[in-house]
């Protein structure tokens, strides 16, 4: 028996991937362990399975195993609430970051039914940062999982009721409610809703980078910074999300190079000073990532020096991407007006232009992309989203 989880796959298993990201999405540790290069774990899946490699197989720490489990099933063995208990809400805020329990605490506060839905673990980005330096009232700082924890138990305090790992797939206007209905079918009545998704980091979108997602390319270091230990990873993009990520990836690897597009860094002089004191690690500006090379694992990223337009290939174990923002506004962009990057508009009151339908945080047009003011407009909308309520009734 084992003291934690252990998903015994492969690298080209996309439902494997599946479980990875699943368990990488609620925050959930766990050992990975590839049967192609590990006779031993081979042998067990294939005792397992009575003979058959399939793939994934999860063993917990309690002994027990789910083999090509749904995500539903992973949610159910986690313990995690996906469905809710009523089908009607004063409030229903789809989004667990700083903006979305911060307005369900505040909405809950003032006697009115929240739920919250989250596809993923409480806290958004804030929740999967190494350490929040800049927000008031830790002067010390805090892991962001510790924020996303404490979040998550203030807004249930004060009686807001979460479901996670539950996607929502539609808002529709039912005369004067709106409907929310989750992936799983079911459907939740309230007369506001408040979109809280957040943004996701921005994809390069170049050759063969979706093909090692989730292999050796990677957008979130505390997730998968502990599969290098001692070895060599890239960080592309140099804000400050790359260096601070840069920065936590050197618990693990040997050697953390950062890569800018830009002929300057645009990361804080902070950050950048405690990159310098570095030893192993090293940024190069002024370089364009064209190509990652490899099948079912990374071999090269080809790299052009856009001073001289010459073509290197560079080795490293793992890429971890970090160049900026795309709002997760999928749902409801047929719907409400967005700009012309995909943010959604709002007017003073943070409601958009579907009645009922407010937005806040990193998903609005505007938002600083800030945990500090996501909560703060997290506020804003509650009390926004109360007035609301008693205009219509």
């Amino acid at each position: 028996m084992t003291d934690q989880i252990v998903v015994y796959g492969t690298t080209w298993c996309p439902d494997c991937k599946r479980a990875k990201r699943f368990f990488a999405e609620q925050r959930v540790p766990y050992v990975n362990i590839d049967i192609e290069h590990d006779a031993e774990a081979m042998a067990f899946v294939e005792q397992t399975n009575r003979g058959l490699r399939s793939i994934p197989t999860i063993v917990f720490p309690d002994g027990s195993i789910l083999v090509e489990p749904s995500t539903a099933q992973l949610a159910e063995k986690l313990n995690l609430q996906t469905k809710a208990q009523r089908a009607f809400y004063d409030t229903i805020v789809i989004g667990g970051g700083p903006a979305g329990l911060t307005a369900a605490l505040y909405l809950a506060r003032e006697g009115l039914e929240t739920l919250v839905i989250e596809k993923a673990g409480l806290g958004g980005q804030a929740g999967i940062t190494q350490t929040l330096d800049n927000f008031p009232g830790f002067d010390e700082g805090i892991a962001g999982a510790e924020f996303a924890d404490r979040l998550g138990r203030q807004a249930r305090r004060f009686g807001v009721e979460t479901l996670q790992a539950q996607d929502v797939i539609d808002i529709a206007p039912d005369g004067p409610y709106l409907c929310v209905t989750t992936r799983d079918g079911s459907q939740y009545g309230s007369k506001a809703v408040l979109l809280t998704t957040g943004a996701r980091y921005r994809r390069l979108d170049v050759p063969g980078e979706k093909e090692l997602i989730g292999v050796n390319v990677h957008f979130c270091a505390t997730c998968d910074g502990a599969f290098y230990k001692g070895k060599k990873v890239l960080v592309i993009g140099g804000g400050n999300s790359g260096f601070e990520e840069g920065l936590f990836l050197t618990k693990f690897a040997a050697q953390v190079d950062i890569v800018e597009f830009n002929a300057a860094v645009k990361a804080s002089q902070i950050l950048q000073q405690k990159v310098a004191k570095k030893s192993n690690m090293t940024v190069t500006v002024n370089h364009a990532v064209k190509e990652f090379k490899g099948q079912s694992r990374l071999e090269a990223v080809v790299v052009q020096d856009r001073a001289t337009g010459e073509l290197k290939e560079w080795r490293y174990d793992g890429v971890f991407v970090f160049i900026g923002l795309s709002p997760n506004s999928d749902l409801v962009k047929d719907q409400v007006e967005i700009d012309r990057y995909g943010f959604v508009v709002t007017d003073k009151s943070l409601m958009t232009s579907l009645p009922g339908l407010f937005a806040a945080g990193d998903v609005r047009a505007g938002s600083t992309k800030q945990a500090a003011s996501a909560a703060g407009e997290g506020a804003t909308a509650a009390l926004m989203i109360r007035e609301y309520l008693k205009q219509v009734g």
